[in-house]
């Protein structure tokens, strides 16, 4: 663990070196420790540390960014005479006006020790009871279980000082019969809430329900999504549509639809990097303190999230969601959560007359982002419901869907809401959904 003083040392000699305008520099240490396991045994035990050092300065609006993995005075020095000699290349930014003045970000907690410095053999208990139960099931299991410290610190010459460390546990695991598997996962912060035998359990149940899988006709079917489904989905929406920038260049879902409703009424979706429910981080890449940003409030469009140069050209403030520079995507929300309804995910099946019911998705990709238009394929668990009963597993299928759309055909959503971590980025809270229909064109090659 680098820690807070030798994180706020970096940061001092790098700003002393600095002649510019304007100074930002962030500290980055990182340490994600995992053990993977294929065919019921572990095959690899690996630890990755990392500590990086990013310098961005401002000479007026023009803006260059450079990087360090080296530690040394000298070399802190020698980053920010790069980051320097970038900015003197570049052109001048009129969307820059100033990095962020000084904020306190709120205190909230996120580290867990006992994930910090859990053990390669902690990690194996909890694979054994995945790899046991497998076995004894006649499967065999496959996953990972990854446990991880990571340190942020931003600080600049306007005063910004900011330092977290937080921790993450998170356990994946796909159980295979000859011609099916089942798929389950956890997050958390601290490591002793990972419940390995109700992973196993998942994961056993949906590979054994789906042995000897039939076709699907193509057509229009009503979903019973999992959490993991739901979390692909808000992804999506993220990356395609909730962030200013996106809606600035009318490329958003958002973009002219404020205060319109664009989804169902039992649909609330926001981002909350204070919330401990979630995976907590106070403050973005450039220090400033994390709001709490409403996207869609019981159906209507309320809101996205902003760094400071997106803040800029809409002449508000920034809402804390700034990626590390140098960064084309914009600001990107981290901490997402969905609300939960009243029902049970036994409620959303006994209400399908004839649909579906969907582990997760993979292979996603946009087709057309401003309706959130996506395919990608379901596996590991796609079941058919008819009359509110599971009577047989089916093959993988491909679809092609808009999500918002989607989102304004919910019927039904479970109370009790998962944690989990994004597969690219970000945690996300959320439910299972009943889906009125989903467009399906039939069951693809796995």
């Amino acid at each position: 663990m680098l820690g807070k003083e030798a994180a706020a040392r970096l940061i001092q000699t790098a700003l002393e070196a600095s002649t510019a305008d304007q100074t930002e520099v962030f500290v980055y240490a990182g340490s994600n420790a995992l053990t993977r396991y294929a065919n019921s045994a572990i095959h690899q035990n690996v630890t990755e540390s990392a500590i990086e050092v990013k310098v961005r300065v401002a000479l007026g609006s023009k803006l260059g960014v450079a990087s360090t993995n080296r530690l040394t005075k000298a070399d802190i020095r020698k980053v920010v005479e790069s980051a320097t000699t970038i900015a003197r290349l570049q052109r001048e930014n009129d969307a820059f006006h100033s990095f962020p003045t000084a904020l306190a970000p709120p205190e909230v907690a996120g580290y867990s020790k006992r994930t910090a410095t859990c053990s390669p053999e902690e990690r194996a208990d909890v694979v054994g009871e995945i790899c046991g139960r497998a076995r004894a099931a006649g499967m065999q299991a496959f996953g990972a279980f990854t446990t991880s410290l990571q340190e942020f610190a931003v600080a600049n010459s306007l005063g910004v000082s900011t330092y977290f460390a937080g921790t993450t546990a998170d356990l994946h695991a796909v159980v295979m019969t000859d011609n099916s598997s089942g798929y389950a996962a956890q997050t958390a912060c601290d490591v002793a809430d990972i419940d390995s035998a109700i992973v196993a359990a998942e994961a056993v149940d949906k590979a054994s329900r789906g042995r000897n899988p039939v076709d699907l006709a193509s057509g229009e079917y009503e979903v019973v999504l999992d959490e993991y489904v739901t979390v692909d989905m808000l992804a999506m929406l993220a990356v395609l549509g909730l962030g200013a920038k996106a809606v600035q260049e009318k490329r958003s879902f958002l973009t002219g639809k404020l205060g319109q409703p664009i989804m169902g009424p039992n649909v609330t979706i926001w981002d909350d990097g204070l919330n401990r429910e979630g995976l907590p981080l106070p403050f973005d890449f450039e220090g400033v303190p994390k709001s709490k940003v409403v996207f869609v409030d019981r159906g209507i469009a309320s809101g996205m999230v902003y760094d400071s140069l997106t803040a800029t050209r809409d002449g508000v403030q920034s809402t804390g969601h700034a990626l590390p520079a140098p960064n084309t995507l914009g600001p990107l929300p981290l901490n997402l959560f969905m609300a939960g309804g009243d029902a049970t995910k036994g409620d959303l099946i006994r209400s399908v007359k004839r649909g579906l019911w969907v582990t997760r998705f993979w292979y996603t990709r946009p087709v057309q982002p401003l309706s959130v238009m996506v395919t990608g394929m379901t596996r590991d668990g796609t079941f058919l419901i008819e009359n509110g009963e599971v009577t047989r597993a089916v093959r993988s299928a491909r679809y092609t869907q808009s999500y918002v759309e989607a989102l304004n055909n919910v019927e039904l959503l479970t109370k009790d809401v998962k944690l989990l971590k994004g597969e690219l980025f970000g945690a996300f809270r959320v439910p299972a959904l009943k889906i009125n229909y989903w467009r399906f064109q039939g069951s693809s090659a796995d």
